[in-house]
């Protein structure tokens, strides 16, 4: 899709972060703009949980700021953020184990639009009314998923897999109008990796902007717009897939200078 011209729902704008004498992130600058789906990638160590954890307000910057539609979030609880429609998802699967998959989501969901003392305590025609939608809600959101049919289970009981999956499903709960993805296909084997990549291009083509963290290239290079690429917290390219895929500097960063001599050597022959 063209994003010549699309706005920046989320821009890094010159971000630095130290912990005491170790500097994790160095000058980080890039935005994210609306419609697309855009991958962080790096090798291990290249400070990619760091960045999202800024991006999602779990870390104040040393230096720089994280704006998100104009907000800074460093000045934002991690909840205030995600009521602006900033969703994430995390590396450790985070359901509520001993409730079933349906009360996991209604969970979510109840969350984001609070009922009234008086709601709770005398249901009222319009507060059965709210019920059922939320409820109707809940069960889209799992047939969106692939889950329709593990409704009734534990989510405790799920396959690791599975669980990402209801993670996922509390994260559009909120409904965001940006998710954040960290390392979402985890645990997945091939083929639930690939009902991911077209679950996420679902969720964008609905409208929701992605910023994803994700270990496995091939799942990037598939889903991607555009990637940037950290190498010891600091951005090194920034670009399309194929231009990631052939930037000696990304190519040096995983693999070593040696291959990435021998690759240019290969590309000047072909």
């Amino acid at each position: 899709m063209s994003m010549g011209t699309t706005e920046a729902v989320l821009s890094v704008e010159h971000v630095s972060m130290r912990f005491g004498g170790l500097t994790a992130i160095a000058d980080l600058h890039f935005d994210v703009r609306a419609g697309e789906i855009l991958s962080l990638i790096g090798p291990n160590g290249a400070g990619k949980t760091t960045a999202f954890n800024i991006m999602t307000g779990f870390l104040k910057p040393t230096q720089g700021r994280v704006l998100f539609r104009g907000r800074d979030l460093a000045k934002l609880r991690p909840n205030d953020i995600a009521m602006l429609g900033l969703a994430r998802t995390f590396q450790r699967t985070s359901v509520f184990a001993e409730d079933s998959v349906l009360d996991n989501v209604l969970i979510g969901l109840n969350r984001h639009g609070e009922a009234s003392l008086l709601d709770r305590l005398l249901p009222t025609p319009g507060a059965r009314r709210r019920d059922r939608a939320t409820l109707a809600r809940a069960e889209a959101i799992l047939d969106l998923v692939g889950l329709s049919g593990r409704a009734q289970e534990k989510a405790g009981s799920l396959s690791y897999g599975e669980q990402r999956l209801v993670g996922f499903a509390l994260a559009l709960a909120i409904e965001p109008s940006m998710l954040l993805l960290d390392e979402p296909v985890s645990g997945m084997n091939a083929s639930e990796t690939q009902a991911f990549v077209r679950l996420i291009r679902t969720v964008r083509d609905s409208g929701i902007t992605i910023l994803l963290v994700e270990h496995d290239m091939p799942m990037v290079m598939e889903v991607s717009d555009r990637i940037v690429c950290l190498s010891y917290g600091r951005l090194i390219a920034e670009g399309t897939p194929d231009e990631i895929r052939r930037d000696p500097k990304v190519i040096e960063a995983y693999l070593g200078k040696s291959a990435a001599k021998l690759e240019r050597r290969e590309a000047a022959h072909a």
